[in-house]
C-alpha cells in the first residue's frame, strides 16, 4: 500500500460548528427555522445539494439556492468554526514515516478543503487536496475518488486504501473498487458503516492507526 485517501469532514477536522450554522442560515434563507444545531448534523459529509433535496424536498432549484445561501455564511465564517481531532497530525506523521503518501479526498469544494487545511497548518501532510467542485460538477464522492486517482497516476487499485466517516466515503470507494476503513470517530455510526460495507471500522485514531499499519503498511 503506497497511497491513503483521507475525507476531511469528521476524519481530519470536526466541522460540526460551522456546517451546522452555515445550514441554519442556508434554511433561514429559505424560509425554515431551525434551533437545534445537532438535527443538522446528518448534513456533515454529504454533497450540499443532495442533502437540501432529500432532508427538506427543496426541488433541485431551490437547493442550488439553498447552497448559496450556505455560502454566504461559509466562506467567511463558517469555514474557520471548524476543529482538527486531537491525534490526527500524529497519525499523518506516523504514516508518512512508513513511507505512505496521503492525498485529501472530500465532497468539500476543494478550494475550501484547502484553505482550511491551510489555516490548520496540516497541508504539509498531504501530497494533494481533492475535492468538489463549486459549481457542482464533481460532487459525489465517487467522482471525487476517481478524480483523486487520475490527477494522481494511481492505476492499481492495490495500492490505495480510502478513510472515512459516511456511507458515502464507502460506497465512493467501492465505485473505484478500493478498500475503505470507516471511523466511528467523526459522523457515521457502526451501524451505518457496517450496512455500506466498510472493509475495516476504527472505533478512534488509535485503532486507525493500527489497522492502516497492520493492513495496508507501504513495502517500498
Amino acid at each position: 500500500m503506497e497511497y491513503i485517501l483521507f475525507d476531511l469532514d469528521g476524519t481530519i477536522t470536526d466541522p460540526k460548528e460551522g456546517i451546522t450554522k452555515s445550514i441554519q442560515y442556508a434554511l433561514h434563507k429559505m424560509g425554515i427555522e431551525v434551533t437545534d444545531l445537532d438535527s443538522l448534523c446528518k448534513h456533515i459529509g454529504p454533497p450540499l445539494k443532495e442533502g437540501f433535496m432529500n432532508h427538506w424536498n427543496m426541488s433541485e432549484e431551490e437547493a442550488l439556492k439553498a447552497v448559496e445561501g450556505y455560502r454566504e455564511y461559509f466562506v467567511p465564517t463558517g469555514l474557520y468554526e471548524n476543529v482538527v481531532y486531537e491525534g490526527i497530525e500524529d497519525v499523518c506523521k506516523e504514516l508518512l514515516n512508513q513511507g505512505m503518501k496521503l492525498i485529501v479526498a472530500t465532497s468539500k469544494p476543494e478550494i475550501y478543503a484547502a484553505a482550511i487545511l491551510k489555516h490548520f497548518q496540516l497541508e504539509k501532510y498531504f501530497i494533494d487536496i481533492c475535492g468538489a467542485t463549486l459549481d457542482g460538477s464533481r460532487s459525489k464522492k465517487g467522482d471525487v475518488i476517481r478524480y483523486a486517482l487520475d490527477k494522481n497516476k494511481i492505476c492499481d487499485s492495490d495500492v490505495v486504501v480510502m478513510v472515512g466517516d459516511r456511507l458515502h466515503d464507502v460506497l465512493g470507494a467501492q465505485e473505484n473498487n478500493i478498500p475503505v476503513v470507516g471511523v466511528l470517530y467523526g459522523y457515521g455510526s457502526k451501524e451505518e458503516l457496517k450496512k455500506a460495507g466498510a472493509d475495516y471500522i476504527a472505533g478512534n485514531l488509535t485503532e486507525l492507526k493500527e489497522i492502516l499499519l497492520q493492513n495496508f503498511k507501504s513495502q517500498n
